[in-house]
């Protein structure tokens, strides 16, 4: 019985300790985004029960309507995390520093058809700006991921990120 009280009192005070680096170490580490995340159920479950688009003819392939409107998990609003994916430059410097883009999960997406759907896209703003041997490197933005709609001529997403970094993809 001795022993079962010291060992109570013993954790009564290093219970708080453990918890405090627990709580710690959560925080400390980043959280790593998937793209699938980032789409409601009833879009996955859409996008799941697709036949397989094919591009025959005139004119872009599309996906239906009912998945391109722009969705959001609420829950994925203000999460700090890292993602990695594709960048579809938006502005660019002179000397070719990107400071705006859409990132995507695949390569050529907005450029090639069809685009994905705005829930897969996040506008991204580097303020500092980065450059890319090749738009076909991919990357890891790190930074709050906010629930944000942006339309542009080459696209729309329902996400946006500052990003704290942006760094090349490994894994």
């Amino acid at each position: 019985m001795l022993v079962i009280l010291r060992f109570q009192k013993w954790m009564a005070r290093l219970g708080p300790l453990l918890l405090l680096m627990v709580a710690s170490a959560v925080h400390s580490e980043t959280r790593e985004i998937d793209w699938l995340e980032l789409m409601p159920a009833e879009d996955l479950a859409l996008l799941e029960s697709m036949p397989e688009i094919e591009h025959d003819g005139e004119g872009p392939a599309l996906l239906p309507d009912e998945i391109m409107t722009g969705r959001v998990v609420p829950e994925m609003g203000d999460v700090d995390g890292r993602i990695p994916g594709f960048v579809v430059p938006l502005k660019v410097t002179d000397d070719m520093r990107i400071l705006e883009f859409f990132l995507v999960p695949y390569y050529g997406a907005c450029i090639h058809v069809p685009p994905p759907p705005p829930n897969q896209i996040i506008h991204v703003k580097a303020s500092e700006g980065f450059t890319l041997q090749a738009l076909y490197d991919p990357v890891w933005i790190e930074g709050k991921l906010v629930i944000d709609r942006t339309e542009t001529e080459l696209g729309t997403s329902s996400y946006s990120m500052a990003a704290a970094s942006v760094k090349p993809y490994s894994e």
